[in-house]
């Protein structure tokens, strides 16, 4: 399966600014057993880039290995998150810590509270303010994790969000997407503007088939892997499945109807 979303859909990359990539899956680092098997899982999902909090990059540790030394950086793009943030400012000194490292392309996630792990609307859309006056345009790359609220979406993008990534359900909770209608009228108000990128509650391949059915322009996930029963079986199937909606979404599909058409002709009485 090596190169094998170039070879299907290589006119069709996803531009995330200065990263171009092949693979619409995104894939996280958490929950896994074992580095080991982290690895083994980027690799069977074809990704092209993963996701880590920015407090869990080690800028000093020359005894042992960290997680960074698992990911394939030849072939893997880096997105580091705010992860633990429920501040525009506790954000803010996270941004600083990925500038600081090099790092272009950050994902914005402050969270409202502990236990929904939904995103604070308020303090999202200030957190993007804050950077975008600090950095302006140029220095980041802002990917922002977001309720699936359009308002909320559409004022993300007028502040200066990169790429707006709407949760289809809660964090790790695997129920799909809840409100097919509200993902729906992010893509219609922000379709072609900035990339939507579906964040967080896939649970299956078929989650993952409809998400890329609806239009989204690419899928991030992690639990759904990382706790899956077999996790390198589940992320070959998540890497097939966002190929197969892809092609589903380009190919368009047919209409509803409440009445059967006839395949041949003849077959009317």
């Amino acid at each position: 399966m090596e190169n094998l979303e170039k070879e299907l859909l290589g006119d069709d990359p996803l531009d995330l600014g200065s990263i171009r990539l092949h693979s619409r899956l995104i894939v996280g680092t958490g929950k896994y057993d074992s580095f080991e098997t982290m690895r083994a899982c980027h690799h069977e999902s074809g990704t092209q880039m993963v996701t880590i909090a920015l407090r869990r990059i080690p800028l000093a540790q020359k005894d042992r290995k960290g997680i960074v030394d698992y990911i394939n950086l030849d072939k893997i793009n880096l997105l580091p998150n705010t992860a633990g943030a429920h501040t525009a400012e506790e954000a803010l000194r996270l941004a600083h810590i990925a500038i600081s490292m090099g790092l272009k392309h950050l994902k914005i996630e402050v969270m409202g509270d502990s236990k929904s792990l939904l995103a604070d609307p308020i303090e999202t859309v200030r957190t993007v303010q804050l950077i975008r006056k600090h950095y302006g345009v140029e220095q980041l790359f802002l990917m922002v994790y977001t309720n699936d609220d359009p308002i909320v979406a559409l004022r993300l993008y007028e502040n200066g969000a990169n790429a707006v990534m709407p949760a289809g359900s809660p964090i790790g909770s695997g129920r799909g997407i809840q409100n097919p209608n509200n993902i729906q009228m992010i893509l219609d108000f922000l379709s072609g503007k900035v990339p939507i990128i579906l964040d967080a509650g896939i649970g299956s391949a078929r989650d993952a088939v409809f998400a890329m059915e609806m239009g989204v322009d690419g899928i991030l996930m992690n639990t759904a892997i990382a706790q899956a029963q077999d996790p390198v079986s589940m992320a070959r199937a998540m890497r097939l499945a966002w190929i197969s909606g892809r092609y589903s979404y380009r190919g368009g599909r047919i209409p509803r109807k409440l009445y059967a058409t006839a395949s041949s002709p003849g077959w009317e009485f």
